[in-house]
């Protein structure tokens, strides 16, 4: 009996030694070698050789592998790409700066749209990166009340109570948007005052109906608002509707939502975590916001100190605002900055074990945007992981990875294979020069692409390559929930 028991050791063994040796002698589609990879999920942290095949990882190993293309990573770091929770960008070429910062998935969640399917159709077969998009409440609230506003209300969308009609087709509308596979359901309660518990309570039962989260920018909380803002009265509101329906909250840009409350409101949603409440939050490296100027959260500013117009920065111009210069711009609608968070707040938010990072990021172009579209994974890597030390790599790279992918999870299946670095993982790979990265757009001159990515491949495909961009790629797909019924 022990001889047999030998004998079949033996066999397998030597089995494995030529599947071991089979494997090894496989011709990849591409091979990245001699990169430091850095998997979040496992805690890998080490040189190991990385075999793609079909966009997918088929070998890590610290093995010699041989592909139809390599890169040689030695002195690189190699991770699994970015995926950015929060972006509001439209058109396809904003997508590539998202891409030069190291993006490999892009989500359109705090505003989201009111139609699901022709946002998708819109976007197939022209973005370089991936793409998804919650059921809005903010655009379909707009939609049933006649809201002329654009991207955010300026009349009945924000300022009116909705009837039971209304508030009937609403959920209607979202109902629809989630048989329709959208990923999440966002809310920007902040530009909709006039929504009412009522009303909130019926979109955040949708969410718990469908088994997915609300991406909330909260009641109260933004760059707008002045000093006496009560911030954690609006967290405290989305809390409480967690907690009563079961929906799981993710918190739209913690620094700017909580400026000077932020270390509270932090603690708030650990104190909710710790009671079983499924409650995450995000933040953005920059010390102003952006938003638009004939928004809701600029009704009070009729009459204000000149000092806080001169908070504010007109994108197309680069001016800092007057009253006179205010009340013009907010005539015409567009785009402003706004400078009033401070630098330690930033601090706060980045190095706090909860925050993710998303970079509320929109359409950029030469002179117009915010640097937050081009730059903020870079920013984080380069200003608060390697000068400033804050966080670790390690850390700042789960807070980019595999932490959005989680919470997206359980509602679409396909981002269990991203914001990792293992063997049947989507080949989605962000690889950068951890000595050198940091992003290059300003306040001024926000279109500036940022430096040390090096590659970003895209199911295997190369979007960046050598630190340069390849306009022709096109890889990016349609991450989306389950389609439960027929259009």
């Amino acid at each position: 009996m022990n001889r047999s028991f030998r004998i079949l050791a033996q066999a397998c063994v030597a089995l494995g030694l030529v599947l071991a040796g089979a494997a090894q002698s496989e011709e990849f589609d591409l091979v990245i070698a001699n990169g430091r990879v850095i998997d979040p999920e496992s805690g890998l942290d080490a040189v190991r050789n990385v075999g793609i095949q079909g966009g997918v990882i088929r070998a890590l190993t610290e093995e010699p592998l041989a592909g139809r293309e390599t890169i040689d990573a030695r002195g690189l770091v190699v991770s699994p790409g970015f995926i950015d929770l929060h972006w509001h960008g439209v058109r396809p070429e904003s997508h590539r700066y998202q891409a030069m910062d190291g993006v490999t998935a892009s989500f359109e969640l705090e505003v989201g749209v009111a139609d699901v399917d022709r946002w998708y159709a819109e976007r197939a077969g022209r973005e370089p990166i991936h793409y998804g998009v919650a059921i809005g409440h903010i655009p379909v609230r707009m939609a049933v009340k006649a809201d002329k506003g654009e991207f955010l209300p300026s009349g009945p969308g924000a300022k009116a109570a909705v009837s039971a009609e209304e508030l009937a087709e609403i959920a209607r509308r979202i109902d629809h948007g989630l048989q329709r596979g959208a990923v999440a359901v966002g809310l920007g309660i902040v530009y909709t005052p006039a929504a009412q518990s009522w009303e909130l309570l019926e979109v955040f039962r949708l969410a718990a109906k469908y088994g997915t989260f609300t991406h909330v920018h909260v009641r109260g909380a933004s760059s707008a608002a002045g000093a006496g803002a009560d911030r954690e009265a609006g967290l405290l509101e989305v809390i409480a509707l967690s907690a009563a329906t079961g929906a799981p909250v993710h918190v739209a840009h913690i620094q700017s939502s909580g400026q000077g409350s932020t270390a509270r409101m932090l603690g708030v949603i650990a104190d909710a975590r710790l009671r079983g409440l499924d409650v995450t939050t995000e933040c953005y490296p920059y010390t102003a916001g952006a938003t638009r100027i004939e928004s809701f959260l600029f009704d009070s500013w009729m009459d204000r100190p000149a000092s806080d117009y001169a908070k504010l920065q007109w994108v197309k111009t680069g001016e800092r605002l007057t009253r006179e210069s205010f009340l013009r711009y907010r005539e015409q609608g567009g785009l402003v900055l706004i400078h009033a968070n401070t630098e330690e707040v930033i601090r706060t938010a980045v190095a706090h074990p909860l925050t993710m990072i998303a970079s509320d990021g929109f359409d950029v172009a030469p002179g117009e945007g915010h640097p937050r579209s081009a730059g903020t994974y870079s920013r984080i890597l380069g200003r608060y992981v390697r000068e400033a030390g804050l966080i670790g790599l390690p850390e700042a790279l789960r807070k980019m990875t595999i932490e959005p992918a989680r919470r997206l999870e359980a509602r679409v299946p396909a981002m269990r294979n991203k914001g990792r670095i293992r063997e049947g993982a989507d080949a989605d790979i962000t690889i950068f020069d951890a000595a050198r990265v940091m992003d290059r757009a300003t306040f001024e001159q926000p279109a500036q692409y940022s430096e040390g990515i090096e590659y970003v491949l895209v199911e295997g495909v190369p979007v960046v390559a050598r630190g340069k961009l390849n306009e022709s790629a096109t890889p990016g797909r349609a991450i989306r929930a389950p389609i439960a019924a027929a259009p």
